[in-house]
């Protein structure tokens, strides 16, 4: 009897560690996957007039400064105090710029190796809520391949390095339920979402309370989270205390005031729509996950007292809540629900791919595919048509093209594929 449990004993411990290497392949090809997306042709087009125009300003303004003048600290754009948000991701730029130069390449290079980072962060957090390892794998490759996630990544902004720590913050939140040490980490990823994305970061740690409030009530009661939470604030309020003894009232009204509270009751720079405007985002960008969205929603819905239901349903659920009734609105503000979404997605296909093929497929699956195989085919048609005419007024039309020709036209396909997604 006790041969049989130690060979049992001896196969489970096996078992686990042959699923812990298949694990790390997983990541390293996730990453890798996720790196060279982001990565290729960044620094093809020039920046965007207003958001990655205006953190280039502040990292290189930050970068030329000079010893002493702790800019580092108080960030200025065009030499005035840059009251926006905290300097995290300005400093990482800038950084980038000690190493490599100013140019369109390392200003977006930090945002986007955050970003790619998140996509193995995202299959951990799958792996912790789903026993299908394919479920987290799903997951992750939807995440990778959604439009919105790929054109916002690559992009000198704050929302890809947020979202990446607020994957690490949603991970630590899952795994502090049975280790109460991964409460440091939640309370220091909270930290530096706080300190890229300044007050607005508060709205990001309620989803994490709401879930815990549902799922894991006697979290809420322990003292380590909230130390731990006290901890990643220090920096947050050290930074925001020396911009108010430096600015005083200036600051308060411009720094916390305009950027945070303003985006709820205002219009910000002019860009204000109806609350429906985030679903009607959703509903252009998220083709084809989209069709799959009955089924996710129906199988989420009849899964609610489970803990990955109950995560996608606080997270998606009160972050759509709230930007949706805020008046300022801008596209990027979808980026931190598209984690939950892809999680959603990938619990489904995971469910549905030992099915018979085609038999047992909802009929809008494989007509929404076939439509959209036909639309995608037609539009290389259209596009090939369109670079060859380019090309050939370029060239000229009298003559073969050469291989230097081909390998050009090459080049366009997929500058356009990379850059207009």
């Amino acid at each position: 009897m006790q041969e049989g449990s130690f060979i049992w004993s001896h196969l489970e411990k096996q078992h686990r560690t042959v699923g812990k290497w298949i694990d790390w392949v997983w990541l390293i090809v996730l990453l890798l996957a996720a790196v060279l997306l982001f990565s290729i042709n960044l620094g093809g087009l020039p920046l965007r007039d207003w958001d990655e125009g205006t953190v280039a300003q502040v990292a290189r303004e930050i970068w030329h400064a000079p010893a002493g003048s702790m800019r580092w600290l108080y960030p200025t754009l065009g030499g005035e105090p840059y009251h926006n948000k905290p300097p995290l991701m300005h400093l990482l730029i800038a950084c980038a710029y000690s190493l490599g130069g100013e140019n369109e390449l390392t200003t977006r290079l930090p945002g986007a190796i955050l970003t790619a980072t998140s996509v193995p962060l995202l299959y951990c957090i799958a792996r912790e809520i789903f026993r299908q390892r394919w479920a987290a794998i799903y997951s992750a490759l939807i995440y990778l391949t959604m439009l919105p996630v790929v054109r916002h990544g690559r992009l000198a902004m704050l929302d890809g390095a947020m979202v990446s720590f607020l994957m690490v913050m949603m991970l630590c939140v899952l795994r502090s339920r049975r280790d109460l040490r991964y409460c440091l980490g939640v309370g220091i990823s909270f930290g530096f979402i706080c300190l890229t994305q300044g007050l607005l970061g508060a709205l990001l740690g309620a989803i994490a309370i709401v879930f815990l409030f549902w799922d894991t009530p006697r979290l809420l009661t322990c003292y380590y989270l909230w130390i731990a939470i006290l901890i990643g604030i220090l920096p947050v309020a050290g930074w925001y205390g020396a911009q108010l003894i430096r600015y005083g009232y200036t600051f308060a009204q411009i720094g916390i005031a305009n950027p945070s509270l303003g985006r709820i009751g205002s219009v910000v720079e002019g860009n204000s729509e109806p609350p429906w405007y985030y679903v009607i985002e959703l509903l252009k960008y998220t083709w084809p996950w989209l069709l799959f969205l009955p089924q996710t929603v129906r199988l989420t819905w009849e899964n609610r007292n489970l803990s990955w239901a109950k995560l996608v349903m606080a997270w998606s659920g009160v972050y759509l809540l709230v930007i949706s009734f805020m008046i300022t609105k801008v596209p990027w503000y979808l980026f931190p629900i598209y984690p939950s979404l892809a999680l959603a997605f990938g619990i489904q296909l995971s469910e549905t791919e030992n099915s018979p093929l085609l038999s047992s497929y909802p009929r809008a699956w494989v007509a929404g595919l076939a439509i959209l195989a036909v639309a995608a085919s037609a539009g290389g048609i259209y596009c090939r048509r369109s670079f060859n005419y380019v090309l050939s007024s370029y060239f000229g039309r009298t003559r073969r093209r050469t291989i230097f020709e081909d390998f050009v036209l090459g080049k366009l396909y997929f500058a356009a594929a990379v850059n207009e997604i």
